[in-house]
């Protein structure tokens, strides 16, 4: 029997080469610039970027994967991973606030059926998504507490969803939910996509961290929240290449936080007056061990941008591999973007925290004044590095090179399993 045209995944991927990056990154930095000069306060003051938020996605960046027949710009991954990390650059915790919403575009791009079309003209229209997936407390590892019910009265009326998330990042500024939960008629774990304009749907920016304290990353709760049918999506059937795409998201930040270390400690040792006796010049600027410091966070900065680009093109190529047709070919680029991005993930990590650290080298102890804020590079670093930890993913990178053995591409968190039991490999 044919599957119905509705159904059916495109011959070819429905995002190419996509436009030319210098196109796509001018139209928007001169809003990074604006970002950029209110960073620090903002981070200082608590004050949530809504309206930068805003601003980014009613100038098209909420769609920049969407594809220009669509009324997007048909950018590649690498193109939006490039302009992920020059908005980190200019502020990191934007990045990270818009990662569910990019995760979710991705995965409609791959979904099959009549929603799709229906969520790219919402991307197009400026609609947001946040996400909510984490449970905090006693929930044992592999459990999900937040459940979605059948309403009485047939099998078209919806379903309604009810629970507590934690680390609900972007879903403050968002117009949609990506939650995960599970079905109370069958078990099965689904992403529920809650409207968050409504009844039944609350957030509390409580999240406590000392980096990435502007994400919006907090608590969302769920009571009796209406969901629809359509929103209601087999877990199993999200984007294969999801656990990368977070990733790298988060590598992104790593990156744009050396870039903006390096370029605000630049500034103060150009504009710095006081030197030294036992310097090298007559002027901080000039004196060759400052810059000696100054020039290896640049190089970090280099290899970090160029580590998030390459991570990226495999994940183009994941992207691409679920249109092939090729169910082993599929698999293993899939695999190939998780090895990719833990890689990145090991060695970003450990640079990235270094060289914004290394940075304050180039500083003296006027350099680290409250006002100047600039702990918040090295805090939004070790931040973003704490997610997913890295010391798991490199044993994961070890067991492929020594034995091969294909990586984990969903995994959980939660309570540990009374006793000895070890717990289970997902």
């Amino acid at each position: 029997m044919p599957v119905p045209a509705s159904l059916q995944r495109p011959a070819v991927a429905v995002t190419g080469a996509g436009a030319d990056y210098d196109l796509l990154a001018v139209r928007f930095r001169p809003l990074f610039a604006r970002i950029a000069e209110g960073a620090s306060r903002r981070e200082q003051e608590h004050e949530l970027p809504r309206a930068e938020i805003r601003e980014l996605i009613d100038a098209g960046f909420g769609a920049l994967r969407v594809p220009v027949a669509d009324g997007g710009s048909g950018a590649s991954l690498p193109q939006l991973f490039r302009l992920l990390t020059e908005l980190a650059a200019a502020d990191p915790n934007l990045p990270q606030a818009l990662r569910a919403h990019f995760a979710f575009v991705e995965d409609r791009l791959v979904s099959t059926g009549p929603q799709r079309s229906r969520w790219r003209a919402r991307f197009v229209d400026g609609e947001i998504v946040g996400s909510s997936w984490t449970e905090v407390g006693a929930v044992p590892l592999g459990d999900v507490g937040t459940k979605v019910t059948r309403h009485a009265g047939g099998t078209d009326t919806g379903f309604s969803i009810t629970g507590t998330k934690y680390y609900s990042t972007g879903s403050i500024f968002a117009d949609w939910i990506d939650t995960f939960a599970q079905r109370t008629d069958n078990g099965v774990k689904v992403i529920a996509v809650v409207n968050a304009h409504q009844p039944g749907v609350t957030h509390r920016d409580d999240w406590d961290g000392f980096g990435q304290r502007t994400t919006g990353s907090g608590t969302s709760t769920f009571e009796q929240a209406h969901v629809d049918p359509e929103n209601v999506i087999d877990f199993d059937t999200r984007f294969k290449y999801q656990t990368a795409f977070y990733q790298a998201v988060l590598l992104a930040v790593l990156a744009g936080s050396i870039t903006a270390a390096e370029r605000e400690v630049a500034q103060e040792v150009r504009n710095r007056t006081r030197i030294f006796s036992h310097g090298n010049a007559s002027s901080f600027a000039a004196d060759p061990q400052i810059l000696q410091v100054i020039g290896q966070v640049s190089a970090a900065a280099y290899a970090a941008d160029a580590t998030v680009e390459r991570a990226a093109r495999a994940l183009q190529l994941a992207h691409e591999g679920a249109f092939l047709g090729d169910d082993d070919e599929d698999e293993r680029r899939n695999d190939a973007a998780e090895l990719e991005t833990a890689k990145a993930q090991v060695i970003l990590s450990s640079l990235a925290t270094h060289a914004v650290s290394d940075v304050f080298d180039a500083l003296a102890a006027s350099g680290v004044g409250r006002s100047k804020n600039f702990d918040r590079h090295w805090r939004n670093a070790r931040t973003a590095a704490n997610h997913n930890p890295w010391v798991f993913k490199a044993r994961i990178v070890g067991d492929h090179s020594v034995n091969g053995t294909p990586p984990p591409r969903v995994w959980s968190i939660g309570a540990a399993p009374v006793g000895n039991t070890p717990p289970p490999r997902l």
